[in-house]
């Protein structure tokens, strides 16, 4: 729902809603910002996240106006940094300033010139979490990202003096659950990606001049999506870098969260053995499906077609016991072409993913054949858009850039369809895709995720 200032504060007292996910607009013009907050210290060499606070609140509501703080909501300053025992502020060196549309300051609002990360401490869950984007003065272009770079709203665009209220659904963990804990990665889950598995939610504001004026955060019982895979689906920490499991996010309807528990580098049996599914099992109830997808780590480990057989079984089996729905992924192709034509670099991997589903009657997506599809679609040199460039010459055969997860996760996206399964439901209204026929990178026009201040190494796995 769009609205002129005027109407601003009602609809946030009003605690208005809209689900629907804007489509991309043209870039949004300038406006002044000025540093503010300060980043709050590091909990430990290399740590670049991690929210520390036992928090047991499960709702907010902030207000980032200048005028009259509306009853119920929590005033936002643009000195506010993230601090343990309030349990909410800027985070991540975030710099913003406030626009007023007049010297009363009346429907001012916090904004910013580049990115900006707001956290807060909340318990392990899923959370709707509403936002009212715009600015008085100029207009915006704003996407949002949670957590580890998970894409939520894309390009949503006001005109000056317009505002708009999203809504989206988030989930947070943490490694713990009923009988046992994550056996997470020292340090990359630890501490590198230590935002995936804290104690909190950290959203990122990014875009043209992304501007915020109320946001709320309220925990919800919806089904959820788990996720259970290998580098190209797991959250991806900083750029080049991105998996379709990132980008699936956007195109659900905010009524069903998305829970992704994979990590680069594992097989099928790591992530048994480190207990991720054990703690998604942990969580799950009727209702809830689980999207699996390995075999670029499996067929190099000490193992063989049929030991990936036994370890998806079991994971066929315990989601079964768990009450939930399984969908197995078939790995996507890597960048493997002999003229025009994808090559199977998989040997029987993705065969094996796809009889283990058949044998049990259980959903599967031919992720394997679109991305064939997909990366022909391009040819050899135009495909090299849909992964990571490493250098000004290179790209990574492997691992995929934001625009070719997007496109990976609407081809997951299209196989949830082509299923017809109840899950279908809760996809965005409109929603077709052809891997034949893509998107052109060119109309990809969400902005990269700054990099932190370190050496970014290349994912494990290949």
């Amino acid at each position: 729902m769009k609205m002129q200032s005027g109407s601003l504060f009602a609809a946030a007292l009003a605690g208005v809603m809209c689900s629907t996910l804007a489509a991309q607009t043209a870039p949004a013009d300038n406006a002044e910002s000025a540093p503010a907050a300060t980043a709050r210290p590091a909990r430990a060499a290399q740590t670049i996240g991690g929210i520390q606070a036992d928090s047991t609140v499960s709702s907010y509501k902030f207000y980032f106006g200048t005028g009259n703080t509306p009853a119920g909501y929590i005033k936002i300053t643009p000195d506010l940094a993230y601090d343990d025992k309030r349990g909410y502020g800027f985070d991540r060196g975030t710099k913003v300033s406030v626009v007023a549309k007049d010297k009363t300051g009346t429907d001012g609002i916090i904004t910013a010139d580049q990115q900006f990360y707001f956290s807060t401490a909340l318990p392990e869950g899923n959370y709707k979490v509403t936002v009212t984007l715009g600015n008085p003065t100029t207009a915006t272009n704003t996407s949002v990202k949670a957590e580890l770079r998970r894409l939520m709203l894309e390009n949503i665009a006001t005109k000056a003096g317009e505002y708009t209220t999203q809504t989206f659904i988030v989930n947070t963990r943490t490694p713990q659950y009923t009988g046992g804990v994550v056996n997470l990665k020292a340090p990359r889950e630890s501490m590198q990606e230590a935002w995936d598995w804290d104690k909190g939610l950290t959203l990122e504001f990014n875009g043209d001049h992304p501007s915020v004026a109320a946001l709320s955060i309220e925990k919800v019982d919806v089904p959820t999506v788990y996720i259970v895979g290998d580098s190209t689906s797991c959250d991806q920490m900083v750029e080049p870098y991105n998996s379709w499991g990132q980008s699936i996010t956007r195109f659900f309807k905010p009524d069903i969260a998305v829970s992704n528990h994979g990590e680069s580098g594992e097989t099928a049996a790591d992530s048994l053995g480190r207990h991720r599914f054990d703690k998604v099992w942990s969580q799950m109830k009727p209702g809830d499906y689980l999207l699996v997808q390995f075999g670029h780590n499996d067929m190099k480990a000490p193992g063989t077609p049929e030991s990936y057989q036994t370890a998806l079984q079991k994971v066929v089996d315990g989601t079964k016991k768990a009450g939930g729905t399984l969908i197995i992924v078939t790995p996507m192709n890597r960048h493997t072409f002999s003229g025009n034509t994808i090559t199977n670099s998989l040997g029987a991997y993705p065969y094996t993913a796809y009889k283990v589903a058949a044998d049990n009657n259980v959903a599967w997506i031919e992720l394997n054949a679109m991305s064939k599809s997909l990366y022909e679609s391009f040819g050899p040199d135009g495909s090299e858009v849909l992964f990571a460039q490493t250098s000004a010459t290179a790209h990574d055969g492997t691992h995929h850039s934001d625009f070719g997860s997007y496109e990976l996760a609407k081809c997951i996206v299209l196989g949830i369809q082509q299923d017809k399964l109840d899950l279908a439901k809760h996809i965005v209204d409109g929603f077709t895709f052809d891997p034949a026929k893509p998107d052109k990178p060119e109309d990809f026009k969400v902005t990269p995720t700054p990099k932190p201040d370190r050496t970014m190494d290349k994912p494990p796995g290949s």
